[in-house]
């Protein structure tokens, strides 16, 4: 007696792992018939799972708030420090000869840039002005998953704050107003880096971050701009259309 082939036992072991049935609720997959007249659910492929939702925009703006609030007070706290201990005292060695602390009056930007320009003051403080304005437009548009980039946000603002602090309402004895250095970096083989303050740190230490943050993630801003713009331009087509209908009405009324 010969027994079974190896494809008849496969088809009959298959046959037997179907369910047999005679109504499936369409939430539990498709019904098909195979073999032997059998009948069987062929599942749906289980869905991939919702990634976590972003986190909301207040919690986000709330970080960029603190974040620049408390590096903000960190900055004017040691301005003040430098101009009341080292604007006449003498320079504080902090390692040497790498680190002094030492008093410098900035006419200009960060690092002593345009330093004896007459103009630089009211240029630095419309410069300031736009990037702020640049800051709090990020804030509200950058996409809330990665928490760095309103961080970043948040520390260019408190640098930009921070000197426009001293632009408005620190002078020296000429009457001139500027902002107050007291960082200063000396190279070992002589010299030394334009004396800067913690301004400036945060300043730098945000842009590189923000730079980062907009060259890896810059799609998804991108992505939530253009998405933006069609929900903006999908409510102007519906209240347009609203306002038609609205205008109909009357006439419509009139000539009953």
């Amino acid at each position: 007696m010969v027994g079974p082939s190896v494809s008849e036992r496969a088809t009959a072991e298959k046959a037997r792992k179907w369910t047999y049935v005679e109504a499936v609720p369409p939430r539990l997959g498709r019904v098909a018939r195979g073999p032997l007249g059998m009948c069987y659910i062929e599942a749906p492929m289980p869905d991939a799972p919702a990634p976590p939702p972003a986190p909301p925009r207040r919690a986000r703006v709330a970080l960029t708030v603190v974040i620049a609030v408390l590096t903000l007070a960190l900055d004017l706290w040691s301005k003040n420090w430098a101009w009341e201990n080292l604007r006449r005292g003498k320079p504080i060695m902090v390692i040497d000869p790498l680190l002094e602390f030492s008093f410098s009056f900035n006419l200009g930007a960060a690092f002593g840039f345009l330093n004896d320009a007459s103009w630089s003051r009211f240029f630095f403080i419309g410069v300031t002005a736009l990037a702020l304005a640049y800051m709090a437009w990020l804030a509200f548009s950058l996409p809330t998953k990665h928490a760095y980039g309103f961080v970043a946000v948040g520390l260019v603002s408190a640098g930009a704050l921070g000197n426009l602090h001293d632009r408005l309402v620190r002078a020296n004895d000429g009457g001139y107003y500027g902002v107050v250095d007291f960082i200063k970096i000396n190279y070992p083989w002589g010299g030394s880096w334009p004396t800067f303050n913690v301004a400036d740190v945060l300043l730098l230490v945000g842009v590189v971050l923000l730079f980062f943050y907009l060259r890896r993630d810059g799609d998804e801003l991108e992505e939530a701009s253009e998405q933006g713009e069609a929900e903006a331009s999908k409510a102007a087509t519906e209240a347009d259309a609203d306002a038609d209908e609205s205008g109909e009405a009357p006439q419509v009324a009139a000539a009953d």
